[in-house]
């Protein structure tokens, strides 16, 4: 192999995303091992990812980001509403960094939301709410920060948008991917945990609102589907 070839297929390795997955055939944790709000105790199949390994997964994901973007100012772009409290732990872990490095990197948060789902149903078209003037972005160092990747399409879309202004950068992190089958491709360049196809809720992810004062990513079961059903 050439010193060329070699090259190429080492910067095609530094480009894949790094991503815990967890397999269609993980049990997951049982309820009983963890605390977790009484209100919807007979609502949850089982914890998928404790809220302590969610953590710990999301101070590395910085870790990486701080080192991929070289202490560059950034403008992070948080998707709401599920996306929030992904987004306050990953910019506090990037703050640390950035606090124990010799170098101030000023970090600025907007929020959008993308309202997609209507109980556990993607309604298709994708609705671009808030956000300031996206006209700002231009000439930043953009991170999109998601809650979950599914299809890719609502992503891509937003990523279309934020395009037309020209960021120097441009670079998405989202907690979860889905692995589907309806996926179009598109991965996040941070990613924590690649999951099977199941619609989990916890760490501020919902399901109609519900469950985003629960600490663990959990699989939601069908009487908690249908008793918070509208």
């Amino acid at each position: 192999m050439s010193y060329g070839s070699l090259r190429d297929v080492l910067e095609c390795i530094r480009k894949i995303p790094v991503v815990i997955q967890i397999m269609d055939d993980w049990p997951g944790y049982d309820l009983n091992l963890f605390t977790y709000p009484q209100h919807y105790y007979g609502d949850l199949d089982y914890v998928l990812i404790p809220h302590g390994i969610v953590v710990d997964r999301i101070e590395r994901l910085a870790k990486d980001i701080m080192k991929d973007i070289g202490y560059c100012d950034i403008m992070v772009l948080c998707v709401l509403k599920g996306g929030y409290k992904f987004c306050a732990d990953l910019v506090e872990h990037l703050k640390n960094i950035s606090r124990n490095s010799d170098r101030f990197v000023s970090m600025k948060v907007d929020f959008i939301r993308l309202k997609s789902y209507r109980n556990d149903q993607s309604m298709g078209e994708k609705q671009i709410i808030g956000g300031d003037d996206l006209s700002a972005l231009a000439g930043k160092n953009v991170l999109i920060v998601e809650d979950v990747v599914g299809t890719g399409r609502t992503v891509k879309a937003l990523l279309g948008s934020v395009e037309k202004y020209k960021p120097n950068t441009l670079k998405v992190a989202s907690l979860l991917v889905k692995r589907t089958s309806r996926s179009d491709g598109f991965k996040p360049d941070y990613a924590g945990f690649e999951i099977p196809n199941l619609f989990v809720v916890g760490y501020a992810l919902d399901y109609n609102e519900y469950f985003r004062d629960l600490n663990h990513i959990c699989v939601i079961n069908e009487h908690g589907k249908e008793k918070y059903r509208v």
